[in-house]
């Protein structure tokens, strides 16, 4: 039977200032060519377009204090939070199109904030190479992209991580971090410390996806909100070149599916962000198509109708 799914809003936040490359704020357009409006509602998915936020344009400074473009990120943060906080008190879900992934902070801020006031709890699945736990002491570029998980578990600037009005948004325990293959040698200190659930690749390699996904899904009852964060460089760079972090020995078509498939059967989705893709990179927009076809795969689509 198809599953029925909450209305959708797609929300574009077209920005790099986070990330060390430029090209990420082409990212919502290339996965609008891509086609991920029509292929929802082709899933009898209810999906509303809300445009793009807005924010200041990229400067291209080098760090100040250990951030670069601080105030800019909590600018496209903020916005976010709003448009995000306002979809899912209209009960829709939203699905953030990036843009980098400091964005994610106002993503799963609002998600958090939302939780909080239904008493509901909250699953964040950060599908990644990255674990993104770094911050202004640990990494020599300043990049805010690798530090949205540390922000949003209370580590890092005020401005960042109290933007929510509630820090920390999250604790680490709520986070599992699958497809890790790039930690920095500090970063790998701080994610130990903090007790971060990751599973990395090669913990995918020795116990296979499957078991990897149901280990991170355990737990999820009729209760719980799942925020699946999507960066496109989880997978292998031989499938998806368009983006500007990309890290040899990532998760493969089919594993990908896999992971897709198995957050759709929980049936407990309630916002998605797809990030970091970059079209200067890719080839024919590939990445961005591919994307969108493991988008619709969390919106139910499989190779057979399953119960």
């Amino acid at each position: 039977m198809p599953r029925n799914h909450p209305p959708v809003s797609i929300i574009g936040v077209p920005t790099d200032v986070g990330a060390g490359h430029q090209g990420a704020r082409m990212g919502p357009e290339a996965l609008r060519i891509a086609g991920l409006v029509g292929a929802l509602q082709a899933r009898g998915v209810d999906v509303i377009d809300r445009g793009n936020v807005d924010g200041p344009r990229n400067p291209w400074q080098p760090p100040v204090e250990g951030y670069r473009h601080l105030d800019e990120v909590v600018a496209w943060n903020r916005a976010l939070l709003e448009a995000s906080a306002a979809e899912l008190r209209a009960g829709r879900m939203p699905v953030v199109l990036g843009g980098d992934h400091s964005l994610a902070m106002g993503s799963i801020m609002a998600v958090a904030n939302h939780c909080r006031e239904q008493g509901r709890k909250l699953r964040v699945l950060w599908l990644d190479a990255h674990s993104d736990f770094n911050t202004s002491r640990v990494t020599p570029s300043g990049n805010i992209h690798g530090m949205p998980v540390a922000c949003l578990c209370g580590i890092g600037p005020a401005a960042l991580t109290g933007l929510g009005g509630h820090a920390p948004a999250i604790v680490p325990q709520q986070v599992k971090q699958i497809g890790i293959r790039s930690v920095d040698q500090d970063e790998k200190r701080l994610v130990k410390e903090h007790g971060l659930d990751i599973y990395d690749m090669r913990f995918i390699d020795e116990v296979g996806m499957k078991r990897v996904m149901e280990q991170a899904l355990d737990g999820l009852d009729d209760d719980t909100h799942v925020h699946v964060s999507f960066d496109v460089d989880f997978l292998d760079p031989a499938i998806a070149p368009g983006t500007g972090t990309t890290v040899p020995g990532g998760v493969n078509y089919r594993e990908a599916q896999l992971v897709m498939e198995m957050i759709a059967d929980t049936g407990r989705m309630g916002s998605l962000d797809v990030v970091e893709v970059s079209p200067a990179l890719d080839d024919r927009n590939v990445t961005a198509e591919l994307a969108v076809d493991l988008v619709e795969s969390l919106f139910g689509k499989s190779t057979l109708m399953r119960d």
